[in-house]
C-alpha cells in the first residue's frame, strides 16, 4: 500500500516537473500567457474592490447619521417631479414645529430633531465667511451622534422659543478664532448676532454635509433668521430597533390625522434606504466583476491557442513519450499540468497586482474604503484556473491522439 502511494506521488512529481521543464523551455510564451492571465485576475481584484468600497462607504456614512432612525420629508415620493398640482399652484404642505411635537406621542419614539437648513454669512469683525446653517434643538446631538469639542449644545426648552446661541463646526471656529477663545464671543449671522456657546469636535463629512463647516442654531431662531415657518425634515429616533418599523408607522398616521387626511409626507427609515443602497451597490460590485471576468476568458483563448501551437512543435516529443509507453491519459495529464501551473502562477501574480493596485487607489482616496471582498478573491483565482484547464482540454485531446510512429517521424 505504502509502495503504490510513492509511485503515485512519483508520477504526479514526474508530470508536474516534465510541464514546469517546458514552461521554463519557452520563457516568451509562458511570460506572455501569464501575464495575461495575471491582468484578468487583477481586473477582477481592483474592479470588485472598487464596488466593495462604495458600498461601505455608503454604509459607513449611514451608520453616522444614527442609529435606529426614520426620518419625516415634507412631500410624497410618488408624486416628485412636475405633477398636476405643481400646474396649478400647488406645493406640498410644509411640515411645522407642531407636527414634529405631535410625533413625540408614540409610544415608539424616544426622541426627534427637527431640522431647518439655509445658508447665511458668518462674520466677525472683517472677517466673513458664507456657510450652510442648521437650525434644530438639544436633541439633535444625541440623534446624529455628534460630539462636542469645547463648550455645550444648543439649550433644551420650547422648541418654539428662539434664543441667541449658536455652535461653530470646528472649522468655522478655526478660520473665524484660530488659537483665541470661541466660547462666549459674538459672531453675526446674516443681520442677526449670536454668541458662541460651543464648538463641534471634527467629526468630517456625512452624506455629502461637512459638518466641520455648519453653525447649528435653535430652530425657531433658524425660522426667524430665513423667514420661514417649515422643516426641512425631521430625524425619529425610535427606542430600539424592534419599534422602528412601529415608529414609522405611528409618524405617517400622526402627519395624515394632522394634515387633514392628506399623504403629503414621505417617512423613510434608515434600514430600508441602507438595504435598497446596497442591494443596488453588490450588484454593481458584481456586474463589474463579471465583465472584468471577460478578459479571464479572453486569457484562456490565449492558452489554447498557444498550447495548439505547442503540440505542432513537439510531436517528435510526444511521439516519443507515447513510443515508451505513456497512455493517452498520461499526455493529456502533461498538459493539464501545463496549464493549472500557467493558470497558478498568472492567478498569484494578478493578485499580488489586484492587491498593489487596490492599496494605491486607497491611499488616492483615503475616504474610500477599498478592499475586495473574500468571494471577489476566490471567484477570480477559481476562474483563472478553471478556464486554464478547460481551454487545455482540446490541445490535450490533440496530442493524446497523435500515432506515435508518424509523431517519431515528425509528421
Amino acid at each position: 500500500m505504502v509502495e503504490g502511494t510513492v509511485q503515485l506521488d512519483m508520477k504526479l512529481t514526474d508530470t508536474l516537473q516534465f510541464a514546469s521543464g517546458s514552461l521554463r523551455g519557452s520563457p516568451t510564451r509562458t511570460l506572455l500567457m501569464i501575464l495575461a492571465m495575471s491582468i484578468g485576475v487583477a481586473s477582477v481584484v481592483v474592479l470588485t474592490a472598487l464596488g466593495e468600497g462604495a458600498r461601505r462607504y455608503v454604509v459607513d456614512q449611514f451608520a453616522s447619521l444614527g442609529t435606529n432612525l426614520v426620518i419625516v420629508l415634507p412631500g410624497r415620493t410618488e408624486t416628485a417631479g412636475l405633477g398636476p398640482g405643481m400646474l396649478v399652484g400647488q406645493i406640498p404642505k410644509e411640515i411645522t414645529l407642531d407636527d414634529a411635537q405631535a410625533i413625540m406621542g408614540s409610544r415608539a419614539v424616544k426622541r426627534i430633531a427637527p431640522l431647518t437648513v439655509g445658508s447665511a454669512t458668518l462674520s466677525r469683525d472683517a472677517l466673513n465667511r458664507d456657510v450652510v446653517v442648521l437650525g434644530s434643538t438639544s436633541d439633535l446631538l444625541e440623534v446624529r451622534h455628534m460630539s462636542m469639542g469645547i463648550g455645550k449644545f444648543l439649550p433644551a426648552g420650547d422648541i418654539h422659543e428662539s434664543a441667541s446661541v449658536c455652535v461653530l463646526g470646528n472649522q468655522m471656529k478655526q478660520e473665524l478664532f484660530g488659537n483665541e477663545q470661541a466660547v462666549g464671543q459674538w459672531v453675526r449671522l446674516g443681520d442677526r448676532r449670536f454668541r458662541v456657546i460651543g464648538v463641534l469636535s471634527s467629526q468630517g463629512e456625512s452624506m455629502g454635509m461637512r459638518t466641520d463647516e455648519l453653525v447649528i442654531i435653535p430652530v425657531a431662531s433658524a425660522h426667524q433668521l430665513f423667514n420661514t415657518s417649515g422643516l426641512f425634515r425631521v430625524l425619529i429616533e425610535a427606542k430600539n430597533r424592534d419599534s422602528i418599523e412601529q415608529a414609522k408607522s405611528d409618524a405617517e398616521a400622526i402627519m395624515f390625522q394632522r394634515h387633514a387626511g392628506e399623504k403629503d409626507v414621505t417617512v423613510i427609515t434608515q434600514d430600508a434606504v441602507l438595504a435598497t443602497f446596497d442591494r443596488i451597490l453588490t450588484a454593481l460590485t458584481m456586474a463589474v466583476g463579471g465583465i472584468a471576468a471577460i478578459s479571464l476568458a479572453v486569457a484562456g483563448v490565449l492558452i489554447m491557442n498557444v498550447m495548439l501551437i505547442a503540440v505542432a512543435q513537439r510531436v517528435k516529443e510526444i511521439g516519443l513519450l507515447k513510443a515508451l509507453g505513456a497512455p493517452p491519459k498520461q499526455i493529456r495529464s502533461l498538459f493539464f499540468a501545463e496549464a493549472a501551473l500557467l493558470s497558478s502562477i498568472g492567478s498569484i501574480a494578478g493578485l499580488v497586482l489586484g492587491y498593489i493596485g487596490s492599496t494605491i487607489i486607497g491611499q488616492v482616496y483615503p475616504s474610500l474604503p477599498v478592499s475586495p471582498p473574500w468571494w471577489a478573491v476566490i471567484a477570480a483565482c477559481g476562474t483563472a484556473l478553471g478556464t486554464g484547464i478547460l481551454f487545455s482540454v482540446w490541445p490535450a485531446r490533440r496530442a493524446a491522439r497523435l500515432d506515435p510512429v508518424a509523431a517519431l517521424a515528425g509528421r
